[in-house]
C-alpha cells in the first residue's frame, strides 16, 4: 500500500505529457493503417500519400519510426511522473524531449516571417499541439526537479 507522501509524488502534469506522446504514437500507427488518404489528411504531404498508394514501404517505415520514438518519449514521461520504473538518463532525456516539442511547436513563429508560403492548417495545428505537449513536459520537469537526477 502506498503512503499519502508516495502518492503525492506522482506528477500528473508529466503524465499528461506522456499520454499525449502515446496518443500521437498511436495516431501515427493509425495513419499507416489508414493509408494514403490518412497521410493526406494529417499533412504528411502528397509525396508520402502517393508513395503509400503505390505500395512503397518508405512512408510506413518513417511513420513507424516516428511512432516508436513517441512511445519511448511517453515511457520516459511516465517514468519521470513516478508511474513507471525509473529509466536511465531520466532528466536529460526529458529535457531533450521537452526542447524538441517546444522547438517544433514554436518554429511556426519565425516561419510566419521567413516562409509564410509553407504555412497551412496542418502547420498551425501541429505547432499548437507540439508546443502544448512541450509545455506539459517542461512544467512536469519543473515540478519534479527535486526528484530527477541529471545523470540518471
Amino acid at each position: 500500500m502506498k503512503t499519502k507522501k508516495q502518492i503525492d509524488r506522482r506528477n500528473w502534469i508529466l503524465a499528461a505529457g506522456g499520454m499525449s506522446s502515446f496518443t500521437a504514437a498511436f495516431l501515427h500507427i493509425a495513419i499507416i493503417a489508414g493509408g494514403a488518404e490518412w497521410y493526406r489528411f494529417f499533412g504528411a504531404g502528397e509525396k508520402f500519400a502517393v508513395m503509400a498508394e503505390q505500395g512503397s514501404w518508405y512512408p510506413g517505415v518513417i511513420t513507424f519510426g516516428i511512432a516508436a520514438v513517441l512511445f519511448v518519449w511517453g515511457f520516459y514521461a511516465f517514468s519521470g511522473a513516478g508511474i513507471a520504473r525509473r529509466l536511465p538518463f531520466l532528466k536529460t532525456v526529458l529535457v531533450i524531449v521537452s526542447t524538441i516539442y517546444l522547438v517544433r511547436g514554436l518554429i511556426i513563429l519565425p516561419l510566419c516571417f521567413i516562409r509564410p508560403d509553407v504555412l497551412d492548417a496542418f502547420w498551425l495545428w501541429s505547432s499548437i499541439i507540439s508546443a502544448a505537449i512541450g509545455f506539459l513536459y517542461a512544467a512536469g520537469i519543473w515540478q519534479a526537479r527535486e526528484h530527477l537526477v541529471v545523470a540518471g
